[in-house]
């Protein structure tokens, strides 16, 4: 608990007023940036423009000033759109700040029982997998604002709305495609021309100006939504067991997926500033800053990687600069949030392809289809697949299951036990290979011994003049309940023929299960032996017992 520490208290030891112009021109810069972003995540999700605002302002000004990054911006990103989207359907608004509520209080357990590091359990192909399927389910679920489109009937699942496309391509509505394809070209070229000011908010104003002076008819959010700019107010869901229920599933992948995103985030922060950010911290900041969303009227939010990064570079150095950032947005909200009536949904569109297309990682997907193991790619591409068809749930449980399952099975393949090759046998002339007694036969294990290389353990039904069997452990890091189940096995077949079995080089954990089972206690402990040449030793000794008691 010690090391639960905000960083804002930690950066606040020795700031200056000359960091705090850094933070201040950063969090204005931010702001700007993520006002168009918000709104239109706010949209994907299927709620109002002002709660994408709200979760900027909320949950941004909590994660900041409880945060384990230095530099972390949170907000609505775009990984949740269609999670938010199917709990709102399904559920309604209070389903969803159940959900999220709910998702915070696991976000803070996580953070303290210290599990941080959770994200390193995660595959890489997994994490690229359903990154790459969401940003094609965003790209599909914009089609129909960017074209102008009709649609029959209000989908909600993507292959729903793609189906939609397809059959309603005929209500195609030219000006509002060459609205979408104007605000594209914004996005795509204004960075040539200014990175100082942000192409999206360029292609906000330039779109909206030519949709109202040209009275063209597109629709804008104002034909769609009722905007309102009064600031967010408490609100407390009503809790019912029912909902709960019914919300509990999402809110453990909201927790997870916020966990996930916000980790990597901060992961990459540090990459840029040389830093180190309190993961579990971290955690415990975002658990607070969802919960508080959730009862301001806002959204799940994590970090957000684009935005954190443009915080560094804009010379950000403190929490102080995303607490900027959420006040900046609260001044914008009151202030303007009117003006965002005028926005075009083509816009809107198009701003969402673009967050898509960044988020997709093709390039990372493509290298990983191309130099990976074959094992890797089936989880890779299952993922993606899941989480275009079905959904992030359904992806995530078949993916990490999938990846476990191979994982096993490798270590199943590396793990073997093999009988020594003796000098008798092979005739070697160099002494190479380790003299053993004649009355005694080694068998080397390798690799962990678990339940899905237990089989390998062998059985002792061959007739053999051999008196003693010395299993060689030193290659074993690990020993699992059903491995030991053999083991005892083969030493109670061993025993029924008079062998006597000698363990070598055991090492701590398959020592802490052989002790706790009472197998050490039913061997006796003279049968454990530190390595080969005591095991050996120890097999001459057994022999010679067993001689003496021959004699008598």
């Amino acid at each position: 608990m010690n090391d639960l520490k905000p960083q804002l208290l930690l950066s606040l030891k020795d700031y200056s007023k000359e960091k705090f112009l850094k933070d201040l021109v950063s969090g204005v810069i931010v702001a700007i940036i993520a006002l168009p972003l918000s709104i239109a995540l706010a949209l994907a999700s299927g709620v109002s423009p002002e709660q994408g605002l709200y979760t900027a302002i909320v949950a941004g000004f909590l994660i900041s000033a409880l945060g384990g990054s230095k530099v972390q911006i949170a907000g609505p990103t775009a990984a949740f759109a269609t999670i938010v989207a199917g709990i709102v359907a399904k559920n309604g608004m209070d389903g969803l700040a159940v959900a999220t509520i709910l998702a915070g209080v696991i976000l803070v357990a996580m953070g303290l029982l210290q599990m941080g590091s959770m994200i390193k359990f995660i595959p890489y192909t997994i994490t690229t997998g359903f990154t790459a399927g969401i940003a094609v389910t965003i790209f599909i679920g914009q089609i129909k604002d960017f074209l102008g489109l009709t649609f029959e009937k209000s989908p909600i699942e993507t292959m729903e709305k793609l189906e939609q496309v397809v059959s309603c391509i005929g209500t195609l509505n030219v000006a509002a495609m060459g609205v979408g394809v104007l605000a594209l070209a914004i996005l795509i070229f204004w960075p040539r021309v200014s990175a100082k000011i942000p192409a999206s908010l360029v292609a906000v104003i330039i779109t909206a100006g030519a949709v109202a002076l040209l009275d063209l008819p597109v629709n804008t959010i104002g034909d769609l939504y009722t905007i309102s700019s009064a600031p967010p107010t408490f609100h407390l869901p009503s809790f019912s067991y029912e909902t709960v229920a019914a919300v509990l599933p999402d809110a453990f992948t909201i927790a997870i997926l916020a966990a996930i995103e916000s980790l990597l985030s901060a992961v990459v922060a540090d990459e840029m500033t040389g830093a180190r950010h309190n993961s579990n911290m971290e955690l415990v900041a975002q658990g607070v800053g969802n919960a508080a969303s959730a009862m301001f009227g806002g959204i799940p939010a994590t970090g957000a990687i684009a935005r954190t990064a443009a915080n560094i570079k804009n010379g950000g150095l403190s929490p102080i600069a995303g607490m900027v950032h959420s006040g900046v947005l609260l001044l914008v909200l009151v202030l303007l949030m009117p003006y965002a009536a005028l926005i075009p949904m083509p816009c809107i569109a198009a701003i969402l392809f673009q967050v898509a297309y960044n988020m997709s990682g093709w390039r990372t997907f493509v290298r990983v289809v191309k130099r990976s193991p074959k094992s890797d790619i089936a989880v890779l591409l299952i993922t993606f697949f899941l989480t275009v068809v079905f959904d992030l749930v359904v992806a995530i449980a078949v993916g990490l299951s999938l990846a476990c399952l191979l994982f096993m099975k490798r270590m199943a393949d590396v793990s073997s036990v093999k009988e020594w090759d003796y000098v008798e046998d092979t005739q070697d002339k160099k002494g190479r290979l380790k003299p053993v007694p004649a009355h005694v036969m080694v068998f080397e294990i390798t690799g962990p011994m678990f339940f899905g290389a237990a089989d390998k353990i062998p059985h002792m039904d061959q007739e053999t003049d051999k008196s003693v069997l010395i299993l060689r452990m030193r290659a074993v890091p690990a020993l699992d309940i059903t491995a030991l189940k053999g083991m005892r096995r083969l030493w109670e077949e061993c025993r029924r023929k008079g062998i006597q079995v000698v363990f070598s080089h055991v090492n701590e954990q398959p020592m802490s299960v052989f002790k706790k089972s009472g197998l050490l206690d039913d061997m006796g402990a003279d049968n454990f032996q530190p390595n080969i040449d005591a095991a050996i030793a120890r097999a001459v000794e057994l022999r010679d017992l067993m001689e003496e008691k021959q004699k008598a």
